[in-house]
């Protein structure tokens, strides 16, 4: 499951300057340094099933749709 950005409202409080500010003190997500949550797909988006390794940063759904394209091989 991808996040979505808390940055959406913005548009709709951009002339709300007070509430600007409130929503941005409340809701922007802190900055994680270890765990699930640090690691993002650059693909697609999904924090789950990452695939670190080589330096890849891709989720296994995506790793797979893209392994022959970045040069791994399937043996059977």
């Amino acid at each position: 499951m991808t996040s979505s950005s808390y940055k959406k409202a913005f548009k709709q409080l951009k002339h709300k300057r007070t509430k600007l500010t409130k929503y941005i003190k409340h809701n922007t997500p802190k900055k994680r340094n270890f765990g699930i949550g640090s690691r993002k797909c650059k693909r697609c988006g999904r924090y789950g099933g990452h695939i670190q390794k080589y330096g890849l940063n891709l989720c296994r759904t995506c790793f797979r749709e893209v392994a022959k394209d970045i040069g791994f091989k399937k043996y059977e």
